[in-house]
């Protein structure tokens, strides 16, 4: 039972395996791989054009780009280089104009005090007169009279106009700030029908400037220097605090009265963002923010974009490429969309203007 049976024992059969037949390559065979190798050649040159080009390309923009960086790190040099940023732009002052007293006799608004004692004061004594209108303005009254009467007398406005830009004598510079700013946009909404004789025009408000010694049409000379010397008459005044509330002032009421010009108001934008750079003003920040701020504000919606662009190229032809630039950038906060807006096309023009400097 244990020896196994012949079939068992056969080997396996061995099979042969089938022949494959050769291929026989005719004449459309060899056309189509003369084809394909064609299109294969033609198709290699195209990537390696494509590859030169993409590689010029790559080394314009990297050529770009060096150019660029250079410009920015020799900008950037010259900015550290300067230890503080600040520019002199309140030169001499110059004599401001002869203050004329009012006529208190045709003055409306001092009808219910006219009494045979006043009209003979007046008569004998104008500069009593005078003092006497003063104390009345230091102490309010004369605001009160007005606002009860409603009516600006053009004498009482020429002299309060006056004392606030021009007095050396600060209660009355302040006193009569407050009241045309008060004039102009009264708190209680009855005294608003005030009829004003007299309106300062733009022309007032730019002489005022001059007097101070600003250098108002011709910004290149600016000095990156601050030499103050000894002389009391170089610098500011402290008159400019009350320029800054009466342009806030004067911005805040274009629906009531026409005081500015969307013309004027640019320049005067520009004007007020370049008082950022002078170090004497650092402690007049915040009224200065608030002037900005509600001369900004003063432009139509449909005016902004383009009012925007020209306040932005002005302010950059009067700042020098150096740490000024980013002094003033940096000035304009940026709380609300137009405020975003001028910082940023600010900035912009700075950037074109230094780097034109830097090819040129």
């Amino acid at each position: 039972m244990g020896e196994l049976l012949d079939f068992e024992l056969e080997d396996d059969v061995v099979v042969n395996p089938t022949k494959k037949r050769k291929k026989i390559i005719g004449l459309d065979d060899l056309l189509s791989d003369h084809y394909k190798q064609k299109g294969s050649l033609v198709e290699n040159s195209r990537r390696a054009t494509h590859r030169r080009s993409y590689s010029s390309d790559e080394d314009e923009v990297d050529v770009g780009e060096a150019k660029l960086s250079r410009c920015v790190e020799e900008c950037q040099k010259e900015a550290y280089e300067s230890a503080f940023w600040g520019l002199q732009i309140f030169g001499d002052q110059k004599p401001p104009p002869k203050s004329v007293s009012p006529d208190l006799k045709t003055c409306v608004s001092l009808e219910s005090l006219k009494s045979m004692e006043l009209d003979s004061l007046v008569e004998v004594h104008p500069k009593k007169g005078e003092t006497f209108l003063e104390r009345l303005l230091v102490d309010g009254w004369l605001l009160k009279l007005v606002l009860v009467k409603g009516h600006l007398n053009e004498s009482i406005a020429k002299w309060t106009f006056n004392l606030m830009l021009y007095s050396s004598i600060e209660v009355l510079s302040t006193s009569a700030c407050d009241f045309w700013c008060t004039v102009l946009s009264p708190k209680n909404k009855t005294d608003l029908s005030i009829k004003i004789d007299w309106m300062p025009k733009y022309t007032e408000v730019k002489e005022a400037l001059e007097i101070y010694g600003f250098i108002i049409n011709t910004p290149s000379k600016f000095s990156s220097t601050v030499n103050l010397g000894d002389s009391d008459h170089i610098g500011p005044p402290q008159n400019i605090r009350a320029w800054m509330k009466f342009i806030a002032a004067g911005c805040q009421v274009r629906s009531s009265f026409a005081v500015f010009s969307t013309s004027e108001t640019e320049e005067l934008l520009a004007i007020v963002i370049s008082l950022y750079l002078d170090r004497q003003l650092l402690g007049l920040s915040m009224i200065l923010h608030d002037c900005t701020f509600s001369v900004l504000n003063y432009f139509r919606n449909n005016e902004w974009k383009s009012s925007c662009e020209k306040v932005a190229i002005s302010i950059a032809s009067r700042v020098p490429c150096d740490i000024n630039s980013l002094r003033i950038v940096e000035s304009i906060m940026a709380t609300d969309s137009r405020s975003k807006q001028l910082r940023s096309a600010v900035a912009y023009q700075l950037l074109s203007t230094c780097l034109d400097n830097k090819v040129c």
